[in-house]
């Protein structure tokens, strides 16, 4: 039908058809990409595209297994990072983790339904039905390991409501003042750990907590506000130990996100408990790793680390627009590529038809809006309307989130396996 001037509406809609679930898919949008499909070059693929290497997570999850094999540490590898089957079974079958961890029930749904074993809600569990349903299935599973939080009298009490005839396993979170969840004071914590052993429901197996929390620097300071919280873990779990209120002879302590695993690790290894004690570390963000944040603060980015972490995902646009010198809009935005760290980092530059793969170092992002990136460069620079460019992005944590779907490729970006994520 024509345009019409002026403008006419005509009320009609045609019917609706099945959305579209890869939006950097062509077509119908309906299946992912075929194996084999060389991303840069095919007329299967719209942009933006994120995409995901395979060498680089490969080698991730080795180095950090590697890590707490040398160390003596057991690994619940976060899952909210990336909330993709693909990924976070390879945690677990190359990776060596015990685990994975969750934050809410719905993700401890999710995980059950990828099919892990073990799963750790390293948070509170206080939503009636979140608990029900987690008892319903360890009443199901008994072989399904399952740990969570408490950090109240109340989360006691809750639990102890909703749980039934099930018994699970939690640990006595300590916090400091200033910090994120978590008991802020020993006497407290006695109080809630005497509460959980009046509680048929529940088991005490250790202590944790989170030290990303403390929004501390890679500087002396910094590392020794690390290490005061972990002592002050190890103190507390000393205390509970001393009158006897763990459920077993054997306990955990737990923290460790994607910076501070070493530090955590060193600390508890070096703890003399009276029981027997696993550190338990729960990093998630080393699968992906980044080109920005993790890359500045990962403890295996730092000076003399004896292991590395290599940045896998990428955001590749197409130029819009080159409407003034210095400046060009490449077609992704907020919607697109985490923005709360660090803004995207220019990586690469392929012709429109993915020829010619060239540094794109002297590049810089200044901005993005919902579905436009701002591309600083110089004015001599040959880039096209239609070329492409790609992009390391920061914090991985806000990446996967934006995407139901993600390419894994090769070094030569042909697709080796289909990501789709469950957020």
């Amino acid at each position: 039908m024509s345009i019409r001037f002026p403008l006419q509406a005509d009320g009609l809609l045609d019917a609706q058809q099945t959305a579209p679930r890869f939006k950097s898919v062509a077509g119908a949008g309906e299946s992912p990409l075929a194996l084999g499909t060389a991303v840069l070059s095919s007329d299967q693929v719209f942009s933006p595209l994120m995409i995901m290497k395979q060498s680089a997570l490969e080698n991730n999850l080795r180095q950090l297994a590697d890590f707490c094999r040398e160390n003596g540490v057991i690994l619940a590898a976060h899952g909210k990072t990336s909330m993709s089957p693909a990924v976070l079974r390879r945690a677990i079958s190359e990776g060596g983790a015990w685990g994975l961890g969750a934050a809410t029930p719905a993700q401890v749904r999710a995980l059950r339904q990828f099919g892990i074993r073990n799963v750790f809600l390293a948070n509170e569990l206080v939503d009636p039905a979140g608990i029900r349903w987690i008892a319903q299935w360890q009443q199901q599973h008994p072989d399904h390991g399952f740990l969570c939080y408490v950090d109240s009298l109340q989360g006691v009490k809750l639990l102890a409501q909703n749980l039934g005839d099930s018994q699970i396993s939690v640990l006595l979170e300590m916090s400091v003042s200033g910090g994120r969840t978590g008991c802020r004071s020993q006497q407290d914590a006695l109080a809630i750990a005497e509460a959980i052993a009046a509680c048929p429901a529940l088991k005490l197996v250790g202590v944790a907590g989170y030290e990303g929390a403390l929004g501390a620097g890679r500087d002396e300071s910094g590392i020794q506000r690390v290490k005061d919280y972990c002592q002050m873990m190890i103190a507390t779990a000393e205390l509970l130990a001393e009158k006897q209120l763990f459920a077993s002879d054997h306990i955990i302590l737990s923290a460790g996100g994607g910076a501070w695993f070493d530090v955590v690790t060193a600390c508890f290894t070096a703890a003399k408990l009276p029981l027997p004690m696993t550190p338990l570390i729960r990093s998630g963000a080393y699968m992906a790793h980044d080109s920005g944040l993790y890359a500045r603060i990962a403890p295996f980015s730092q000076p003399g680390a004896t292991h590395h972490f290599a940045a896998s995902l990428e955001i590749w646009g197409r130029v819009l627009s080159r409407p003034e010198p210095g400046l060009a809009f490449v077609d992704f935005g907020r919607r697109d590529v985490p923005f709360d760290q660090d803004l995207p980092n220019p990586l690469w530059i392929r012709n429109a038809d993915g020829s010619a793969p060239r540094a794109a170092t002297h590049l810089r992002i200044s901005d993005v809006n919902d579905q436009h990136a701002y591309l600083l460069l110089p004015e001599d620079e040959p880039l096209q309307v239609g070329d492409w460019v790609g992009c390391g992005i920061s914090h991985p944590c806000t990446a996967f989130d934006k995407w139901r779907y993600l390419p894994l490729v090769d070094d030569d970006y042909c697709v080796t396996d289909s990501l789709e994520t469950a957020f």
